[in-house]
């Protein structure tokens, strides 16, 4: 009897480039359609003698919009990867957790501290779009908490759990750790101005985060760097504000 023929290895990942550009897409839309629907919402319930670009402006409604589309968005994920494998999602997208997390967390914090030092050597404006989310307590405290939990869980599902892959199966591991790099230092570009100095510490940031994945072949460890690194940024900016009251010593 001949041999039987042995079942080929399920494809890694299951998702395609195309599958990774309809996630980037959906969010893009996602996040337009929540800001605009919360920003009418809040004109008419809050805001009413406001006009709607003046309530637009308001960095909590980023916020609130940017969080309910990131819930749409997994959503939209889970179903990506469970209508092409019966593997469970996190398997599917190696989100492993480390037996021993405090490397990962420290390295978090020794990245931060690091590249805080790095940017005293770099042309940075002194204002960036990115200060109007620190102009109240409220409104620091609301950044600190996503920065902590639905930002860095998005990124790196997004950058290192769907986009890493699918450019390693078709560029390789170098080339793959530079491109996802660029891409999360380029999404973060308009919070900076555009400016090249910040952008380059996000970059080597995310250069930090995706060799991480390459050598844990796992989501998850990057993730609390990145919890840690932006955690590290928000505890430093608590203490030289005295508890986020005195914002206005930023930018002195």
């Amino acid at each position: 009897m001949p041999e039987p023929v042995p079942s080929p290895a399920p494809r890694d990942p299951v998702w395609s480039g195309w599958d990774v550009l309809q996630i980037a897409g959906l969010s893009i839309v996602a996040i337009i359609v929540f800001a605009f629907v919360l920003v009418v919402a809040a004109q008419k319930l809050f805001y009413p003698t406001l006009s709607f670009t003046q309530v637009g402006t308001y960095p909590l409604i980023s916020v609130v919009a940017q969080g309910l589309a990131y819930l749409l968005v997994f959503a939209f994920m889970d179903t990506l990867v469970k209508r092409q494998t019966a593997q469970p999602f996190w398997q599917a997208v190696h989100w492993n957790w480390p037996t021993n997390w405090m490397p990962f967390l420290l390295g978090g914090v020794v990245l931060s501290v690091a590249l805080q030092g790095v940017a005293h050597l770099l042309p940075i404006p002194k204002e960036l779009p990115m200060d109007r989310f620190f102009q109240t307590p409220g409104e620091a405290w609301a950044l600190s908490l996503f920065g902590v939990t639905f930002a860095p869980l998005f990124e790196e599902m997004f950058f290192r759990g769907f986009l890493y892959p699918v450019l390693v199966r078709r560029l390789g591991v170098t080339a793959a750790v530079v491109l996802t790099a660029m891409g999360f230092g380029l999404i973060h570009a308009p919070q900076l101005a555009h400016a090249w100095g910040p952008v380059l510490l996000i970059f080597l940031v995310g250069l930090a985060l995706t060799i991480t994945r390459a050598m844990t072949n796992s989501v998850a460890p990057g993730f609390l760097m990145h919890v840690a690194y932006n955690g590290t940024i928000s505890v430093l900016i608590f203490a030289g504000t005295s508890g986020f009251r005195h914002l206005e010593r930023m930018n002195q």
